[in-house]
């Protein structure tokens, strides 16, 4: 009877402690809590967020504020609920959160929200403005084209003449260029040359040996001695001069961060003819950093260079860069 009794004993305190360590358990898997954040889309089907700081939440029943106006992507809330650290979801992006109610924390007009604190409520208004640069530097190479064209009536008399003269040419070019440059070949054709008369076939006429070498340098002050000396040698096309500058990513950062401060300025302008300061910068893009053409100088008349030396002015180049903010400026 005793034993009876001791076991009834025991089996009631046994389900007492396992009553109570399933309710810590399901006390420990939520967390009551109220959060300020945007509103945020998620990879998971037809789901959302409340983004807090970089912190993501993820809305367990999102379905009971979507038909709200002011429920959308980018909007400001409050919400209070529990967190649910013993839910699993299909991609586990944030911690899941059961909603017990929410609220926006701005709704205003097209174009602009409020927000309320402290009982004060400021008229949050996006502008979107933009801010361009324009840097000017100074190149520091030049890319000459210069080329070898023959002509014979046979495909052979064209090719070797070609050669032979291409050969001068590249010697020359090389020792009016110096030692730090860079010379190579950057096209070669032989093609045919034909008559055409009406109602009957072209004819062959002869043929046209073309050979072309590009030379980089980086001292600007032999631009005009390479021309004169290939010239000199049996170049008979030139097709131009180009310059640009080999490192370019200081100028383009200077022109970027220029770009950036006129736009900034342009904001706290606004801001300040509304009777407001600048609260924050939403969104920036940068719509791109451009290097516009390189000077080009034009195609020239070898039979005019022997005369004198060929006059070159280098001149400066312009890198210019824009950029697009999206501000909130509180208003008066």
């Amino acid at each position: 009877m005793m034993m009876g009794r001791l076991f009834t004993i025991f089996g009631a305190l046994a389900l007492v402690m396992l009553f109570t360590t399933q309710q810590g358990l399901a006390e420990a898997a939520t967390t009551e809590v109220t959060i300020r954040g945007r509103l945020q889309k998620t990879v998971e089907p037809g789901g959302w967020l409340i983004v807090v700081d970089g912190q993501k939440y993820l809305l367990l029943n999102a379905q009971r504020y979507l038909k709200e106006s002011w429920f959308k992507e980018a909007a400001e809330v409050e919400a209070s609920g529990e967190t649910k650290s013993d839910v699993m979801t299909t991609y586990m992006e944030g911690t899941p959160f059961e909603v017990r109610s929410m609220r926006p924390l701005a709704q205003g007009p097209a174009g602009g929200n409020q927000a309320v604190s402290g009982g004060d409520t400021r008229r949050l208004t996006r502008v979107t403005v933009s801010g361009d640069s324009i840097v000017r530097v100074q190149p520091d190479t030049a890319i000459i084209t210069v080329s070898v064209v023959t002509q014979g009536k046979r495909a052979i008399d064209a090719q070797q003449e070609n050669a032979a003269k291409s050969d001068a040419v590249v010697r020359a070019l090389k020792a009016a260029a110096g030692a730090g440059a860079e010379v190579k070949t950057s096209g070669y054709s032989l093609q045919p040359q034909r008559v055409y008369r009406e109602n009957q076939p072209p004819t062959i006429t002869g043929y046209e040996a073309r050979n072309s070498v590009t030379v980089t340098l980086s001292d600007l002050t032999k631009v005009g001695s390479v021309i004169d000396a290939t010239a000199q040698a049996g170049a008979n096309d030139i097709a131009g001069i180009s310059f640009t500058l080999r490192r370019d990513r200081p100028a383009r950062d200077e022109a970027l961060g220029q770009a950036t401060q006129e736009a900034m300025g342009k904001a706290r302008v606004i801001a300040q003819a509304l009777g407001g300061r600048l609260v924050r910068i939403v969104e920036v893009q940068e719509e791109g950093t451009m290097r516009p053409p390189i000077p080009q100088y034009e195609k020239m008349d070898v039979r005019t260079m022997a005369a004198a030396q060929t006059p070159i002015e280098v001149g400066s180049m312009e890198i210019t860069s824009r950029v697009q903010l999206i501000a909130e400026v509180e208003g008066g």
